[in-house]
């Protein structure tokens, strides 16, 4: 039983190195999307969490992703893997989902009780063209020294 706990609290260790707790008050939006690219680009895919008034940025954060073809949801990944190849299970697709939402106990500091906060996880993974996107952004234009000399 021992070793099962220190074996499960390892594989928690791993999965946080590619985890970002959001907030949408102590980092503007855009340090949140380059970290997850960052992330993306180190480990495949990243965790985007929040809590509360948090959520809304991180389906922000998630849509830019998607909408400039650098991220996938992991469910709409596993679910195109299951149909193709004929391993298609409801219970098992159910429990790989890959954005949940639950709600938290949380202390307020000012009033001194338990409050209630919704939460969110979303995990995206790394698109077919992600690394292409990402060189073709990173390559600077051309200048043209013809016209300027």
């Amino acid at each position: 039983m021992g070793i099962e706990a220190v074996a499960a609290i390892g594989g928690l260790e791993a999965q946080k190195k590619n985890r970002i707790q959001v907030s949408n008050t102590k980092k503007p939006l855009f340090f949140y999307v380059n970290l997850a690219k960052r992330y993306i680009q180190q480990h495949n895919d990243v965790e985007l969490s929040a809590l509360g008034m948090a959520i809304t940025t991180v389906v922000t954060i998630a849509e830019i992703l998607k909408n400039n073809g650098l991220a996938i949801e992991k469910s709409k990944n596993l679910f195109s893997f299951l149909i193709k190849h004929g391993l298609f299970d409801i219970d098992c697709l159910w429990n790989k989902a890959e954005v949940s939402t639950s709600t938290v106990s949380m202390k307020d500091e000012n009033k001194g009780r338990v409050v209630l906060k919704a939460k969110i996880e979303i995990v995206l993974g790394k698109s077919d063209k992600f690394d292409l996107l990402m060189n073709a952004s990173n390559v600077a234009p051309e200048t043209d020294t013809k016209n300027k000399e």
